[in-house]
């Protein structure tokens, strides 16, 4: 596989080198170089991915040009994601391990007692990092002078222990609402099943069992709720008849309207580990916490994209930028890994009968520069709620997409008099594609496609 532009990074860390020989020879890709050193893992092509952020992460935490504020909060996002995991890779130990091991083990050691273990300090790195210093797992060569010094008796803040009296009651309650509860039943004439001590079996087979003071007992009851009173055998209640369904809600008419465009922030990308063409780039797409396929990082809802741009723009052009994304197609897996939404890209248009070699030029569609992720960007007439996520069978993408094109101007805009199912629409205007706070455009391609 191609280089992903961490391999010198790597190799700068002696640690590597000094802990396992066997990685001397190794190839520097990362998921390689983990599966030399920890041959017992097996690694999905998702896992290979993470190691590659993974890597990045540690990166930007040990750069001494990071901003406090940045480094801060990766921190805290690190120290949540540990918080119920054992290793980077939850279970699986990696090259991601020991290189972010590496590159914080300084960083800890110049923290005081509340940043290690205050109230608002990082528990679960600290945690993590005395794990993999010390685990046989790992097998560091570091030298016990070199290890970061952790004092267990050191701990500054402790979670509150539970309140043993408190919980007492708690369950004393419980147990005669439980008792309650069964009295009330067998009153209404229900039948309660308990498993009960001998000493108790004895005290229930000594009670009385009168049913008229159960009847007497259920009057009482429906009196103080303001019901009826038990009687001796319920009446069977009538069948009502059953609604009738609602009928199928009427397919809305075609319009570009229907896809969710969207104003996205590329935060970082890499190579695909498994397919030269494809880029893997963590996306924040404005999503609210919950929303099905996303994820967390860095302290925001992002999604996991896919993107068939290696090899037509830069890696590093993909890298901390704004882009336009389609945010309603339905999740596909790309050679192992799930994608959630579309990159935006114009690219010469074919001609009839052309083969696509997707040899390029490729640009990006360039939302406004102050346009913030999560905008909605829609074609100027035809405004309209997009659909959840759009149905396949029904290819309102593979009809619309045709008629995604760029102007003589090098804004990106729709022609509906390319779509064959939108000539009886009445509309014949190309429309711009914008957001509130412009028009979107690429770098120089005109009349090319988008797609």
């Amino acid at each position: 596989m191609a280089s992903t532009g961490l391999d010198h990074d790597l190799s700068k860390l002696s640690l590597i080198q000094d802990s396992y020989p066997q990685a001397k020879d190794a190839e520097s890709d990362p998921a390689k170089l983990s599966s030399t050193i920890f041959p017992a893992v097996e690694y999905s092509s998702t896992n290979k991915t993470e190691i590659e952020q993974w890597l990045i992460t540690s990166a930007h935490i040990a750069s001494p040009s990071e901003d406090s504020a940045k480094t801060a909060e990766r921190l805290s996002s690190l120290n949540t994601h540990l918080s119920a995991r054992t290793c980077l890779l939850g279970s699986k130990p990696s090259v991601a391990d020991v290189a972010m091991y590496a590159r914080l083990a300084p960083v800890v050691k110049g923290w005081d007692d509340e940043q290690r273990t205050g109230e608002h300090g990082y528990h679960h790195i600290v945690r993590w990092l005395d794990f993999v210093q010390n685990a046989p797992l790992f097998g560091l060569k570091v030298a016990d002078a070199e290890k970061v010094n952790i004092h267990p008796d050191k701990v500054v803040y402790y979670p509150k222990p539970i309140d043993q009296k408190a919980e007492k009651e708690r369950k004393k309650k419980e147990k005669a609402l439980a008792a309650a509860g069964a009295d009330t039943a067998a009153a209404a004439g229900g039948t309660v099943t308990t498993a009960a001590s001998p000493d108790t079996q004895k005290a229930e087979n000594d009670k009385p069992k009168k049913q008229e003071k159960k009847k007497d007992m259920g009057e009482k009851i429906a009196a103080a709720v303001g019901a009826e009173a038990p009687t001796e055998k319920k009446a069977k209640k009538e069948k009502q008849p059953k609604p009738q369904k609602n009928a199928a809600a009427a397919d809305k008419p075609l319009s570009p309207s229907l896809i969710d465009l969207r104003v996205a922030h590329i935060l970082k990308a890499v190579k695909h580990p498994e397919a030269d063409s494809l880029y893997v780039s963590t996306v924040d797409c404005g999503d609210a916490p919950g929303t099905e396929h996303t994820s967390e990082y860095e302290g925001k809802v992002v999604r996991t994209v896919c993107s068939g741009l290696n090899g037509l723009i830069p890696l590093e052009e993909m890298q901390n930028r704004r882009i336009v994304a389609v945010c309603n197609l339905k999740p596909v897996k790309m050679r192992g890994i799930q994608s959630a939404a579309m990159v935006l890209a114009a690219s010469p248009r074919l001609a009839e009968g052309e083969e696509d070699k997707h040899a390029g030029p490729v640009e990006l569609v360039n939302p406004p520069a102050d346009a913030e992720a999560g905008e909605r960007v829609y074609f100027e007439g035809w405004e309209g709620e997009p659909e959840g996520q759009l149905n396949p069978k029904k290819k309102v993408w593979d009809y619309c997409q045709v008629g995604f094109c760029t102007t003589g101007g090098k804004e990106a805009a729709f022609d509906p008099g390319a779509v064959e199912q939108l000539k009886e629409s009445g509309k014949t205007d190309v429309a711009l594609l914008r957001t509130k706070a412009g028009v979107c455009t690429v770098p120089s391609l005109t009349g090319a496609t988008i797609r």
